[in-house]
């Protein structure tokens, strides 16, 4: 048996209680919160489940392997820190931490010590999600032009995180996985409506390796709730809807070809491919389950999580450059910053 504990019950944490509790390999043991009250909820609903408002509970547990950290960001590497001190595996919630240097650590102790840590990237692990990295990987769609992504809605405003932290880490894990690369440039524009200092609207730039442009929109301030993918490669186009209940991958069969050859301007012409538009079927497994059995598995079979720390990584300074950018008005910058060019002599 694999003894786990779930810190912070709040939105999220008692989604994994739940589907830890239903895991014959494993033993949901601790849940922690600061809230008395959620930990009441969390005692009603699973009474085998000891509740405390103390980590040091799980800390010095000697019996709990593994722990979910489902904690507001700012204490992400603070926890998480603490329990791969104390040789615990650990799955920290999205975005993995709130700084480039704060990842880098947690990833670093855990190589050191050989466990597991792996980000809350839920997303790796739907069904449409995988069935887009197959039609690409697959060569289906062509050579992939350009990605268009869109997560927006009316709220939730965070007080300490902006609107990127928020919800860009779900897009951009997904243009990582997808691509399997990172983006060599980041260029983003933002701006802070509501609350003074803190982006409710921005638009993010990535340059991906092929000539790859993927542009994503996330904000806080529209009137609808959208999450929508288009992919358009020089096969085919997909579009991914999440909001749709039905269809949530469309592939379109559709494109334009240059004629190779022609004599005259006249002779010129473009030739355009209406086909078929197809939805593929999916499987409806709930994304959470699969990530928690995916963590489960990784640390009994010692595998490398999907989501592991150099993913949670990634997209923890890909979102990091992407401010930076804001706060330059937008200029693109090598996600690296080592790899910035040298400023041109005036000489």
């Amino acid at each position: 048996m694999l003894a786990v504990a779930v810190i912070g019950c709040g939105y999220w944490g008692p989604n994994f209680i739940r589907n830890f509790t239903q895991f014959p390999s494993v033993q949901m043991k601790t849940a922690v919160d600061l809230n008395k009250e959620r930990l009441r909820h969390v005692g009603q609903l699973y009474p085998s489940v000891k509740t405390t408002t103390s980590l040091e509970d799980v800390i010095n547990d000697p019996e709990i392997d593994a722990a979910v950290v489902a904690t507001p960001v700012s204490t992400h590497h603070s926890i998480a820190k603490r329990l791969l001190e104390t040789g615990k595996h650990v799955l920290v919630e999205k975005p993995m931490a709130a700084s480039v240097a704060e990842a880098e650590e947690m990833k670093a102790l855990a190589d050191e010590r050989g466990l597991v840590v792996m980000a809350g990237h839920t997303f790796l692990y739907t069904a449409a999600v995988n069935k887009m990295k197959e039609l690409i990987s697959s060569g289906e769609l062509g050579h992939i032009y350009y990605i268009s992504t869109t997560r927006v809605n009316l709220g939730l405003f965070q007080e300490d995180i902006n609107v990127i932290w928020d919800l860009a880490p779900h897009d951009i894990s997904i243009l990582n996985y997808i691509l399997d690369a990172e983006p060599t440039s980041v260029s983003c524009t933002g701006q802070a409506y509501i609350q003074s200092g803190i982006e409710d609207v921005a638009f993010l730039n990535l340059k991906y390796p092929g000539d790859i442009v993927a542009h994503t929109h996330v904000s806080w301030l529209n009137p609808d709730k959208i999450r929508r993918f288009t992919v358009v490669g020089s096969k085919k186009m997909l579009v991914f809807d999440d909001v749709s209940t039905q269809e949530k991958i469309r592939v379109y069969d559709k494109g334009v070809t240059v004629q190779p050859h022609y004599d005259t301007f006249g002779e010129f012409q473009l030739s355009y491919r209406f086909g078929d538009i197809y939805t593929p079927r999916l499987d409806d497994n709930e994304p959470l389950k699969n990530e928690c059995q995916h963590f489960v598995r990784c640390i009994l079979k010692r595998e490398t999580p999907r989501s592991n720390g150099e993913a949670g990584l990634s997209v923890v300074r890909i979102m990091e450059r992407a401010c930076d950018s804001i706060r330059e008005n937008g200029e693109p910058l090598a996600l690296y910053p080592s790899e910035e060019p040298s400023p041109r002599s005036t000489n």
